[in-house]
């Protein structure tokens, strides 16, 4: 009966057949970079940075190790080379409104330019224009000027002292402007004379003083008004004496970049600027004291204002960027306004604003980590702002932003892709709560774990794999070795006509090959390497497994592999530990009694059972209810519980299993112990595939190792999951020499009668079983419990 449910030897593992590609070693091979594999991810992706209509970002999705992050940049890369450069950007000081810096785009390779012309230019005006004032013309014309209204000055004051005689008065120019003084005798008054009038002779100076300056009121008045025409000239001849200079050297500037309006207007500022605060150019160095207080040098820091900062330089660049932000804080993305401490005070100007990513990567593409940028505060909200508004805006959060001295320079257009790498679970979360992230990536590029193993993708690998030893200096590989790591990506995406995409994790098998081939001093890595690569690898990461296989070899953790017992069975489940996965068996054992509670899952009660589990348990009733309740309902009592299990127990690819426990357990008939299941079923009791076969298989067959082959020993697997197997070749050896055994099944029927030895049982046309089969026995005590109930 089991002999016709058998896989046979030759579906147990399907290995590479190279003959047709001819070749020895990688050294004959053509080499090229493929993206394998992912075709319907690299469409999408292609599509997504093609369309360039806004909210077209794109969300790449997949696990870890599928090629999710270099092919994105390997693509963005191509697209961005086609095209342009994009321009560069530089902050200035707003002369109308400080608090807001201006922007300033230029063409790519002129900001670095326009930064340098424009420090030479404050720098030469330093020197040039306190040469100016000191210059001989210069002394010329302020002496004409001041000689000129000086004499008049004189002349006012002439007339103004022949008035003041009649009155006793004389006139002099002192620095606080015209002071009068008292006569007498023709001459003026001495302090220690005035001292010694009398009161009548003060009153009599008061009077003539009142009347003098009513009188010449007028006179005084036109003085003024030459002191503001001598300083209004001076101004004047200061201007003209600045601008000169000014326009001498603006003149290259004005002519570099007379196409950029902005630059010709920043400039004109600058001038108009320099020119009215030209006392800042000429004033003398910094005091001792000054330079003792570490203030600096006053016009040094007035000067700062005259600064270009450079925001985006693209000097150096062809084609558009691409950014990879590997830390997408919400600084690192979008911008900093940085502040400065003096003496105790925090401030700031158009020179600390720095770029983020997405200034760094606009007119091209920016690549970011969904998990990244999701657990920094503010960055994911920040980044969506810019792309809707289609502004790169520099605002400072949280306490920084409402320090006393603030800035608000104004944004930058913005023209970017942006691209996130992240898992499926990630995408499904965004795409359901946020109601930007739908309007705003609209493109997903989803990439696969597997593609198919067909002749045009083996060659893909073949040549992927001579073109990574060749850039990454491995060892030339054998036929035979390509030929196990291809095997090894079978085993991966676990199927037999499927190969893996996770190509990290053949890469990394490649590493360890050609090191154990350095060690066994070989100049070709031969297929001998790569099974030690893959073994060691095993042995590093299966401590856990052994440790769990000594309990079992020394009765610890009860787990039978010969003999038979009622309402008991191997199960079978997978556990991982980092890089590694291994099968464990489990007992799974069920007792029934009359009653009318169902059928109990033990685990549930205590709540260490998983939803999948729990569903699984309750498809025993369904399956049981239509086969067995066809006459009376179900009475029964039944306990279902994985001895020896104390962690969280989920999956349904126990149920089979645990369903044959519990027919054993009704029909009272034996299972045998040397046969583990695994399989999941329906309520119609057809199996189900599952999971991790070839981890499950394995992990029962090193147990049966241990406690001694005869032969007897097996599993059994849903048909489905023949194209699964990938084992290995120490299972495959013990199957061909008969001393294991794997059966694959379609429905309960055939599973149980491979572990009793007995029939099953069909209904008859009066809808009862055939007597001593397996559903007879259990129907028979189901019936039992139910007239048990009725009486």
């Amino acid at each position: 009966m089991k002999e016709n449910y058998k896989v046979p030897l030759s579906r147990l593992k399907s290995s590479f057949d190279l003959t047709k590609f001819d070749f020895i070693s990688t050294e004959q091979i053509k080499m090229s970079k493929y993206i394998i594999g992912q075709e319907r991810g690299i469409k999408a992706l292609n599509f997504g940075l093609s369309i360039k209509k806004k909210g077209y970002n794109v969300f790449v999705s997949g696990i870890a190790g599928t090629g999710r992050n270099s092919h994105s940049y390997s693509i963005a890369r191509s697209f961005a080379e086609k095209r342009n450069t994009p321009d560069d950007w530089c902050y200035v000081y707003n002369f109308k409104k400080p608090e807001a810096p201006v922007a300033i785009r230029l063409k790519p390779g002129e900001g670095i330019i326009f930064k340098k012309k424009m420090k030479d230019f404050i720098d030469k005006l330093k020197i040039e224009i306190a040469k100016s004032f000191s210059s001989k013309e210069y002394d010329d014309k302020k002496s004409e000027v001041l000689h000129y209204y000086q004499k008049k000055i004189e002349d006012i004051i002439d007339e103004l002292n022949s008035m003041a005689k009649e009155h006793n008065f004389i006139f002099r120019q002192t620095e606080k402007g015209l002071l009068s003084i008292p006569l007498i005798e023709g001459r003026p008054m001495k302090e220690s004379e005035i001292e010694d009038l009398s009161e009548e002779e003060i009153a009599d100076i008061r009077k003539n003083s009142t009347q003098l300056i009513s009188k010449a009121f007028d006179i005084v008045k036109e003085i003024r008004q030459v002191e503001e025409e001598l300083r209004h000239k001076m101004k004047k001849l200061n201007e003209e004496t600045a601008l000169e200079v000014v326009d001498f050297y603006s003149a290259s500037i004005e002519a570099l970049f007379n196409e950029n309006n902005a630059v010709v207007n920043y400039i004109n500022e600058v001038k108009q600027s320099i020119i009215e605060n030209i006392d800042k150019f000429t004033e003398e160095e910094s005091s001792e004291l000054q330079t003792l207080l570490n203030r600096g040098n006053k016009s040094e820091d007035f000067c700062t204002r005259y600064e270009i900062n450079l925001f985006i330089d693209k000097s150096s660049e062809k084609g558009a960027p691409v950014i990879r932000e590997a830390n997408p804080t919400y600084y690192n993305l979008l911008g900093k306004i940085e502040y400065v401490n003096e003496h105790g005070m925090l401030k700031t100007d158009h020179t600390r604003i720095r770029p983020g990513a997405i200034h760094e990567a606009n007119g091209g593409y920016l690549i970011i980590q969904a998990k990244d940028i999701l657990i920094n505060p503010g960055a994911w909200e920040g980044l969506k702002r810019a792309i809707i508004t289609e502004e790169a805006r520099i605002e400072n959060i949280g306490k920084e932003s409402i320090l006393p001295e603030t800035i608000t320079p104004e944004p930058i257009p913005l023209d970017l892709k942006v691209i996130i790498i992240g898992d499926n679970y990630t995408y499904q979360l965004l795409y359901i709560y946020d109601d930007d992230f739908k309007k705003l990536f609209r493109i997903r590029a989803d990439f696969d774990i597997e593609m198919d193993r067909n002749e045009e993708n083996v060659g893909k690998i073949i040549s992927f794999i001579a073109h990574h030893c060749d850039e990454e200096g491995l060892k030339p590989f054998h036929k035979g070795a390509i030929g196990r790591v291809l095997e090894h990506g079978s085993r991966l995406a676990e199927h037999q006509n499927k190969l893996t995409t996770r190509f990290n994790e053949m890469v990394e098998i490649m590493y360890e090959a050609d090191t154990w081939a350095d060690y066994d001093t070989s100049s070709i890595v031969l297929e001998k390497h790569v099974n030690k690569a893959i073994d060691e690898r095993i042995y590093r990461n299966n401590k856990y497994e052994e440790k769990l296989q000594e309990l079992i070899a020394e009765g610890t953790i009860l787990i039978n592999t010969s003999g038979y017992k009622v309402g008991e069975i191997n199960g079978l489940s997978v556990m991982g530990s980092g890089q590694y996965s291994f099968g464990r068996p489990n007992k799974i054992t069920v007792t029934t009694y009359a009653g009318k509670d169902g059928i109990i899952n033990i685990e549930r009660e205590v709540n260490i059972s998983g939803s999948s589990h729990d569903k699984g348990v309750m498809i025993l009733s369904g399956y049981l209810g239509e086969k067995f309740a066809t006459k009376y309902p179900l009475s029964l009592s039944a306990s279902i519980t994985f001895e020896q299990s104390y962690g969280i127990i989920d999956g349904d690819s126990a149920s089979s299993t645990e369903l044959y426990a519990l027919l054993s357990s009704l029909s009272d008939i034996p299972i045998n112990q040397g046969i583990a299941v695994t399989g999941s079923v329906n309520q119609k009791g057809m199996i189900q595939p599952i999971g991790g076969v070839n981890e499950k298989i394995e992990g029962y067959f090193k147990i049966c190792k241990l406690k001694g082959l005869t032969g007897e020993e097996g599993v059994i697997i849903p048909y489905q999951n023949i194209d699964n197997l990938m084992l290995s070749d120490e299972v495959i050896e013990a199957v061909n020499d008969g001393k294991f055994s794997i059966y694959a099944i379609k429905t309960i029927d055939e599973g149980i009668e491979i572990l009793t030895g007995v029939k099953s049982g069909i209904r008859d046309e009066d809808g009862n079983f055939e007597e001593d089969t397996v559903s007879y026995l259990v129907q028979k005590k189901l019936d039992r419990y139910a007239k048990a109930r009725k009486k």
